[in-house]
């Protein structure tokens, strides 16, 4: 949906913008035999593989699919074993489409800038485009050839080689850039369209179904957000004695030293039964203590 569209577009500018800030301020070629290749790599990859396990964390389908449990009342047969596959692998595609657009648009903006990759790749330039080609060994030339990257390290005499290397590199480096994007567009456009063909949902009934999902997720997530509060005031309220917010608040509970040290430390998420679990101490509390003890009346008009 626009929703879907809108967030990719913000993500995609979000990486762009990181990404020429992260070599403006970080981005320093070593320029030394050896080492060109790994630090190029490094800040290619490995921002790349970062983003890519951020946008699988901060997707919620991912949370689901692994979260998610089979009902014990569901009858496992085989139609039904294929529809889930099918589902897994769906959603699959599409976590991994949304989780893939900040490392594609790293990797195209950084090879497009060319950066990394002339810094990577420098010393393993082709021998012909040395320019005059010294009397020198293969290390000696590979050692002048890594410093190409860095113009200060470069002998005046190899000037114009070191330009043309570096030209020559940029523009592999763009190549590959725009060739990753077109294959990304057309991946995406392709996978659009197939699954498109085999949806069982006509074009208006499948808007239908995108609208009716949003909608449910958000009346879903304010009734859960007024339940949780609902639920939690009663356990509040037997704790204190009165309904936070109330204006006409007549008397107070006074909490005792073990109530006090019974709410307080860690704990999540205890299991009280097959289907029911404490969520809180303060939850645990309210379900096995009594709200006896002392309580403190309140002037009305203080």
């Amino acid at each position: 949906g626009k929703e879907v569209i809108i967030a990719n577009a913000v993500i995609a500018i979000l990486t762009i913008g990181g990404q020429q800030l992260f070599s403006f301020f970080t981005f320093s070629c070593p320029c030394h035999v050896g080492q060109n290749l790994i630090y190029g790599l490094a800040f290619l990859g490995v921002p790349a593989l970062i983003l890519l396990i951020v946008g699988y964390a901060l997707n919620n389908q991912t949370w689901r699919l692994v979260m998610g449990k089979r009902p014990h009342f569901e009858r496992v047969t085989s139609s039904n074993r294929l529809l889930k596959c099918k589902l897994v692998c769906f959603v699959l595609c599409s976590i991994t489409g949304r989780a893939l657009v900040a490392p594609v648009t790293w990797l195209a903006v950084t090879l497009i800038n060319g950066s990394y990759y002339i810094c990577a790749v420098s010393e393993y330039v082709p021998v012909y485009y040395y320019g005059a080609a010294p009397n020198v060994t293969v290390s000696e030339r590979s050692r002048i050839l890594a410093t190409f990257p860095c113009s200060q390290l470069v002998p005046p005499e190899l000037t114009r080689a070191r330009d043309e290397v570096i030209l020559l590199l940029r523009y592999q480096s763009q190549v590959a850039g725009w060739l990753l994007i077109a294959v990304v567009v057309i991946t995406m456009f392709l996978s659009y369209c197939l699954a498109s063909c085999f949806s069982p949902l006509s074009f208006l009934h499948f808007r239908y179904w995108s609208s009716y999902v949003h909608n449910e997720q958000e009346l879903f997530d304010e009734a859960t957000e007024q339940h949780s509060r609902l639920y939690a005031m009663q356990h509040v309220r037997k704790f204190f004695g009165f309904v936070p917010g109330s204006e006409n608040v007549k008397e107070i509970r006074i909490p005792s030293l073990r109530e006090w040290q019974a709410i307080s430390g860690l704990a999540f998420l205890k299991r009280v039964d097959e289907e029911h679990y404490d969520y809180s101490l303060l939850h645990d509390w309210a379900l096995k203590e009594r709200a006896s003890g002392k309580y403190l009346r309140i002037d009305e008009d203080p």
